[in-house]
Order: structure tokens, then C-alpha cells, then sequence
């Protein structure tokens, strides 16, 4: 990941692109393909002025032409690493989250959106290191080497890669980033720039999520314990029937010899 120079807490006007289903942090890298024309043209327009974005969640990712009201107040200033324009008219775009910020105001423009935002500051580092902000960090990296444990779609290596991380808010983030949450939870994380809140709401998410895992293991165990027991009982079944059927020609063979 590319380093970046943190932007000044001045309000900005950017291009922005409304995204469906996603939530981008700070430091997350990812693609991005994109189809409906104002979004490809802010990219373009971005593009031309530093690469840079005002990338929003959509309230509800079903809706084609989303209004000023159907995105959320914060999301991420972030840069284009990359952007491919595909036959079929679409584009792929690689993004790295930047820094949170608030819209102040969206203009819903003829060929594009745009917004007017507020970067949000990230926390002195002196407020990172205190007792009860490490206790909470420890906590939520043991939730997730729990969550990692159960939950075989996340590759190991992950958790070792996080692991190394010491800034507690981007640790939040990045681990906000890999698990599958709802929309409405990712963007709280999203929300909260105190770092202690983003802690102790991740905790709670991660908290919840090993439980229904624990819960989903125990179904399975049930029901695989259950499926063997049935095929344990229909192999005896048909065994007996075969033992049965054998007895019976036999005694049907010894009459026909008397």
C-alpha cells in the first residue's frame, strides 16, 4: 500500500462516486467496476485533478439513480491506482482508501456527482496508547483469531498480516474491511473517528459474528452426527435384509432336497 500525506481538515470539493454494497476504508485496496455513466464520469474527472474521489455508500445498493438522500454523511476520500475501460463500456477501477470524511453538501449534477467535504483527523497518537484503548485492541484481535478459526473463507495469513498492524484505528479498519457484515454495520464503523468507539463497536460485531459461528458448528455437528446415524441404521437395515433373504432361499433349497 502506497503511503499518504494526511489531508488537511479544510472542506474540499471532490467528484464523487456513490458504491453499492461496499464500504471503503483508509488503506483498503480494491477493484471496483463501475457502469452507470455519472459514476464513470467522476472517475474520468478525477482522474484529471491528482486521482483523487469521494467514494459514499448507497443506502439501499438496489436503487440505479440514487438522490442526494440515499447516501450516507461519511465516507472515504480515496486515490485511483488504476483505471481500465472495458469493452462492454464499463470500467474497472483499483482504489486505496485514503481518509474518512464528512459531506457537507452533494451537488447532483447534470453528468456527475460532486461533493463538498470535510476530511476527518485522525486521533493524536497519544490518545492511541492508552491503558483502556490497548486492553480493547487485545480484546479484538482475539475475537478475530476466534473468528479466523471458524470461519474457513478467510485465509490464515490474514491474521498474521493484521497482526503486525499497531495503529489501533487502522486495525479496526482493516478487520471492519474483511468481515462480512451488513452495510448499515460496516458504516458504523465507518462513522466512528474516536478510536476507542470503533474498538469496543468492532468488538461487539466480532462478539456476535463468533457466536453465530459456534452456534452454526454445533448445527453441523448435529445434523452430521444425525446423517451418519442414518446411514449406520439404513446399512444395518439392508444388511439384515440380505441375511433374510439368504436364510430364506436356503430353506427353500433344503425342502426341495427332501
Amino acid at each position: 500500500m502506497s503511503g499518504h500525506t494526511p489531508l488537511p481538515p479544510d472542506a474540499i470539493d471532490l467528484p464523487l462516486l456513490p458504491l453499492r454494497d461496499v464500504v471503503v476504508f483508509p488503506h483498503m485496496v480494491i477493484p471496483l467496476f463501475v457502469g452507470r455513466a455519472k459514476s464513470i464520469k467522476a472517475l474520468e474527472l478525477a482522474m484529471e485533478a491528482e486521482r483523487r474521489i469521494m467514494l459514499v455508500a448507497q443506502k439501499a445498493a438496489a436503487k440505479d439513480e440514487p438522490s442526494v438522500e440515499d447516501m450516507f454523511e461519511v465516507g472515504c476520500v480515496s486515490t485511483i491506482l488504476q483505471m481500465l475501460k472495458l469493452p462492454d463500456g464499463t470500467v474497472k477501477v483499483l482504489v486505496e482508501g485514503q481518509q474518512r470524511a464528512r459531506v457537507n453538501r452533494i451537488d447532483d449534477g447534470e453528468t456527475h456527482f460532486s461533493a463538498n467535504v470535510t476530511p476527518i483527523e485522525a486521533p493524536e497518537a497519544a490518545t492511541q496508547k492508552g491503558t483502556e484503548v490497548e486492553a480493547l485492541r487485545r480484546a479484538v484481535m482475539q475475537q478475530f483469531d476466534q473468528y479466523v478459526k471458524l470461519n474457513k473463507k478467510i485465509p490464515p495469513e490474514i491474521l498474521t498480516s493484521i497482526s503486525s498492524i499497531d495503529d489501533p484505528g487502522r486495525l479496526a479498519d482493516t478487520i471492519a474491511a474483511h468481515l462480512p457484515l451488513k452495510l448499515d454495520n460496516k458504516q458504523a464503523v465507518l462513522d466512528l473517528d474516536d478510536i476507542k468507539a470503533r474498538l469496543e463497536n468492532l468488538f461487539g460485531q466480532l462478539e456476535r459474528e463468533v457466536d453465530i459461528l459456534n452456534v452454526d458448528k454445533k448445527i453441523r455437528g448435529r445434523v452430521k452426527r444425525q446423517m451418519e446415524k442414518n446411514q449406520r441404521d439404513f446399512y444395518l437395515n439392508e444388511q439384515v435384509k440380505a441375511i433374510q433373504k439368504e436364510l430364506g432361499e436356503g430353506e427353500e433349497g433344503a425342502d426341495i432336497e427332501e
